[in-house]
Parts: C-alpha cells; sequence; structure tokens
C-alpha cells in the first residue's frame, strides 16, 4: 500500500494564501502587542528619567525620543510600500497589495506625526515651526503622496485593477525617499547631517542613543502589530465583498 504524504508548503506559499497568511500571522499579534507596550513603557522610563537635558534645548530635546523614529518610519513604511508594489507587479503575490494598501494611512499617520512634532521642537530650537528647507518639503511631498496613494484606492471598485495603477505610483514616488535621506548633505538646511548612524560611530552619548533606539524599536513593533491587523481587516473585507457579488449573481440568474 502506497501511504501519499502532502508535501511541506514552503512558508512564501503559506504567506501567498490570505487564509493561511491570516491564520499564521494571527497568533502573533498578542506577543507583539504585548512586547510593543513593555518596549514603549521602557522607552518612556528612559526619555524622561534617565535620560539628560540638552545644554541649548534643556527638556524640549525629549521631543526628539518621538520625532526622530516616527521620521524614519515615514521613510520606512514607504519603503515596505514598494517592496509589496513589485511583489505585486513582478511577482503577483496575492498578499503584496493588501500589504501596499494596509500601509499607506500607517505612512501617513507616522509622517504626519513627525512634521508635528518637528514643528514643535523647531520653534524653540530654530525659533519658527516651519521652514521650505529640503528636508522639510521632501518630507511633506511624502506626505501628499501617502494621501494621493489612500485617495486612489478609493477611488477604485476593482481592486485588482486599482493596485496595478498604484503599484505604478508607488514606485515612481519612491524617488523622493533618497531626496529625504539626502537632502541634508545637498541642500542648505536647518537639520543638522546624520548623527547616529555613520561610519565613525554615533555622535550622541548612550544615556541619549538608549532611549532614542527603545523608543525606535518600540514603533516599529507597533507599526508592524498594526500593519498585521489591518491586512487580516483588509483579507475578511474583501472575502465579504466577494460574497456579496457572489449572493448578487445569483439573484440576478
Amino acid at each position: 500500500m502506497t501511504i501519499q504524504t502532502t508535501p511541506k508548503q514552503s512558508w512564501w506559499s503559506r504567506i501567498a494564501h490570505p487564509g493561511q497568511f491570516v491564520a499564521w500571522t494571527r497568533p502573533l499579534l498578542w506577543p507583539l502587542t504585548i512586547l510593543t507596550v513593555l518596549l514603549f513603557v521602557l522607552g518612556l522610563w528612559f526619555a524622561l528619567y534617565n535620560s539628560p537635558q540638552d545644554y541649548q534645548m534643556g527638556d524640549t530635546v525629549r521631543i526628539m525620543y518621538v520625532h526622530v523614529p516616527t521620521a524614519w518610519l515615514s521613510q520606512f513604511v514607504y519603503a515596505v510600500m514598494a517592496v509589496s508594489a513589485l511583489g505585486s507587479l513582478v511577482w503577483r503575490h496575492p498578499m503584496a497589495d493588501v500589504s501596499m494598501k494596509a500601509a499607506a494611512p500607517l505612512g501617513a499617520a507616522f509622517t504626519a506625526l513627525a512634521l508635528f512634532t518637528g514643528s514643535l521642537w523647531g520653534r524653540p530650537t530654530w525659533g519658527t515651526f516651519w521652514e521650505w528647507d529640503g528636508r522639510m518639503t521632501s518630507t511633506l511631498v511624502l506626505l501628499f503622496i501617502y494621501l494621493g496613494i489612500i485617495a486612489l484606492w478609493r477611488a477604485f471598485d476593482d481592486q485588482l485593477r486599482a493596485a496595478r495603477v498604484i503599484a505604478v505610483f508607488t514606485l515612481v514616488g519612491a524617488v523622493n525617499i533618497p531626496i529625504i535621506k539626502f537632502s541634508v548633505d545637498w541642500w542648505s538646511t536647518l537639520h543638522q547631517p546624520a548623527s547616529v548612524f555613520r561610519a565613525d560611530g554615533p555622535r550622541m552619548p548612550f544615556s541619549i542613543l538608549t532611549p532614542l533606539f527603545v523608543m525606535f524599536f518600540a514603533f516599529t513593533v507597533l507599526f508592524l502589530v498594526l500593519h498585521l491587523k489591518a491586512m487580516h481587516t483588509e483579507v475578511s473585507r474583501r472575502r465579504v465583498m466577494a460574497l456579496e457579488r457572489q449572493a448578487a449573481q445569483g439573484a440576478k440568474s
């Protein structure tokens, strides 16, 4: 007697099927949520009680522990969308456009928060809430790109057709990411050059770097939790829409 065995699925196949993706990632949500809370509690404790005042900015420097991570994430989320756009156009991955759509509102929120906290930081530090320098302007453009992508998703009834159009738009908009990154090197700007990730090492003391990195990881894990939850919601929404279309077609026939 020959015993047939089901071939073991690769992780790529598991995340390609929407139902299996949800079943595979749903158990991760609670552990990641708990980790997010712990990281935020630890990061805020370091930032408020174990981080020194700046000799020039005083307590205003603590805004950095929210501003810098959200500014990094505004670009990181767009990078996730760009990779998802490639996955949708090149590999036709079923979950790629779901990832793209779920990430856009989160990227817009992080970008808006980065601009808001940057303005709060800029007023006592530079004497102005806003300056049309290279980094501020290109980050504002990034927010408009996010909002445009969100509007495009809502403009299409056919989500598969929307995914192809938005994937192209997303890849074109990715040109703005290196502009944001290198704007401080290319143009005169109020922002200082890179002071954390440098070839010769960071220019900040560990008393500032520690809460900064803890808050960075806290915001990153928060994005991961919200992104997974948004993808689960989008999968469920598309299932409901498919069932409604089938019911409508059955009623007509």
